[in-house]
């Protein structure tokens, strides 16, 4: 055998059908569409998941939930894979250097799975441990430094003082009463 003899094998290869090419195909006439109707008309398809007017399945079922965008963030760390880990001082970079965490991940958590025997130090804000993961840690005599973040105070905007309420100026016409009433008792 040799690749300028080669071919597909009996029957692997079949013509495609050309519809509306005569009675004498068998596809001639309506061309396989039938006898009138919408889906016998060209241009008659409707857009997917239509259903003739009938609201659609897509939309009487309600809405739930819904896609974080920041579900990749923080990843998440078993003690099996810190165990395979080379390096004693763990950190993000280290996580991410041996591929047990994504390049995108902001930061990780270290969850309770599997055993861990290895003396390891955490380090770094960016990662947490789990209680029991934490405990877990420190008994293999390794230890969990907790870094407490607290997020930065902004500067308390001054009050503007108000404006002094100016005193309540007379009417014309009750000054006049005012000075008439004077004038009468004098």
């Amino acid at each position: 055998m040799r690749l300028n003899s080669l071919k597909p094998a009996p029957g692997a290869k079949k013509d495609r059908h050309r519809v509306g090419r005569g009675v004498g195909s068998g596809w001639g006439k309506t061309a396989g569409r039938g006898h009138k109707g919408q889906k016998a008309r060209s241009g008659g398809f409707h857009k997917l998941g239509f259903e003739g007017g009938q609201m659609p399945l897509h939309r009487r079922l309600p809405k739930r939930g819904f896609n974080s965008l920041t579900r990749d963030d923080i990843a998440e760390v078993r003690l099996s894979d810190l165990e395979s880990i080379q390096v004693t001082d763990v950190d993000l970079a280290a996580l991410q250097a041996a591929g047990i965490v994504s390049r995108k991940a902001l930061g990780a958590k270290i969850i309770l799975a599997g055993k861990l025997t290895k003396k390891l130090n955490i380090k770094g804000g960016d990662l947490k441990a789990s209680k029991g993961a934490r405990a877990a840690i420190e008994g293999a005599g390794g230890t969990v430094e907790k870094v407490e973040v607290r997020p930065e105070e902004k500067p308390k905007k001054e009050k503007k003082a108000k404006p002094e309420a100016k005193p309540a100026q007379e009417s014309p016409k009750a000054a006049e009463e005012g000075s008439k009433a004077e004038g009468s008792k004098a």
